[in-house]
């Protein structure tokens, strides 16, 4: 029998073990769970917790009441060089400032100090307005910075051309080192004409960076790709980032988050159907790809793979040690 022949019929029975379709057992690794901060419908921009151990199955803490009374914002959480936990938002989109809180163990959150951009003369997008949405946290190790994104209009809405408003949105960013010193002012991080918010970037074990973006274009017969979640790849923080792949969620889904499944082979993409209907989710092995949507919230248990507590919304996971999530379960009870 041929080598590959071989090959082939020695995966066959291990591929054959779960059916397309059929019961499965998520991995769970003994060392690791994950943390989803985040809003509710009911309460938007007031900061809740769920936790999971296999980044599938989601279960809302504290008894579903917030963690916190000082927070406002979409929560984005990132661990700095010092083993820190740093936590971003603001009051509105027209609050002026950029707030942040700090953390030695995800339970305690301490005001740290805020950032007033400056959104004049920005390059490549005049006339910018005064609006700061949904800024989000990334902490660099190779440079130690952190990188503060956040998306910005520069056109006004009305009642006749609502979409325009978002139609002019771009994702702004400044690097720092320490979240009190910005190294310069905001500047586009994309240099493509295409409407976007709520990027995430994540570092691919294979080199480089990605950046996971909502095209925030209204979809059309010209626009197809119009409010989905994609992704764009470079080799470096900064760029420049091609324009990104093909849509990974369906139209209408906003607020990405993305996490490495405790198998450390498949990467776990949520998104919202807006505004609080459900989280979706696409799996991958790599970054690049290939995608593909997973069943879950669909109401019946024999379909679901994956389950968000209903009403959940915008926020951001990050995985945690099982120390961590037995501590937030004990600060947090349920019960």
């Amino acid at each position: 029998m041929p080598a590959i022949a071989m090959a082939a019929s020695a995966l066959a029975p291990a591929m054959a073990q779960v059916a397309p379709g059929g019961p499965a057992t998520p991995y769970v690794d003994p060392a690791k769970a994950y943390l989803f901060a985040h809003m509710t419908k009911e309460r938007y921009g007031v900061l809740y917790y769920s936790v999971s151990l296999d980044g599938l199955h989601w279960t809302r803490i504290n008894g579903g009441k917030p963690v916190s009374q000082d927070y406002h914002g979409h929560a984005s959480i990132a661990q700095g060089g010092d083993g820190r936990y740093y936590l971003v938002g603001n009051k509105s989109d027209e609050d002026p400032l950029i707030r942040f809180w700090v953390s030695d163990d995800l339970i305690r959150w301490t005001p740290f100090g805020t950032y007033q951009p400056d959104l004049s003369n920005i390059p490549g997008h005049p006339h910018t307005l005064a609006r700061i949405g949904a800024p989000k946290l990334y902490f660099d190790k190779p440079s130690g910075q952190f990188l503060l994104s956040w998306h910005t209009p520069n056109e006004d809405g009305n009642r006749e051309d609502p979409e325009r408003y978002w139609a002019s949105q771009r994702t702004l960013y400044v690097l720092s080192k320490d979240l009190k010193t910005f190294a310069a002012k905001p500047r586009r991080l994309f240099s493509w004409d295409m409407a976007t918010i709520d990027t995430v970037i994540q570092p691919d074990p294979r080199g480089g960076y990605c950046a996971v973006i909502k095209d925030e274009r209204y979809p059309s017969y010209e626009w197809t790709t119009g409010k989905t979640i994609r992704i764009s790849c470079a080799s470096r923080l900064l760029g420049p980032y091609p324009l990104p792949g093909a849509p990974l969620s369906p139209n209408f889904r906003e607020a990405p988050t993305l996490i490495r499944a405790p198998n450390a082979q498949d990467w776990l993409l949520y998104y919202e159907q807006y505004a609080g209907t459900s989280y979706g989710l696409s799996m991958a092995p790599t970054l690049q790809g290939p995608w593909y949507q997973v069943s879950g919230n669909s109401g019946v248990a024999e379909w679901n793979r994956y389950e968000v507590p209903a009403g959940t919304r915008h926020g951001s996971m990050l995985e945690i040690s099982r120390k961590e999530y037995d501590a937030l379960r004990a600060a947090f009870p349920n019960g």
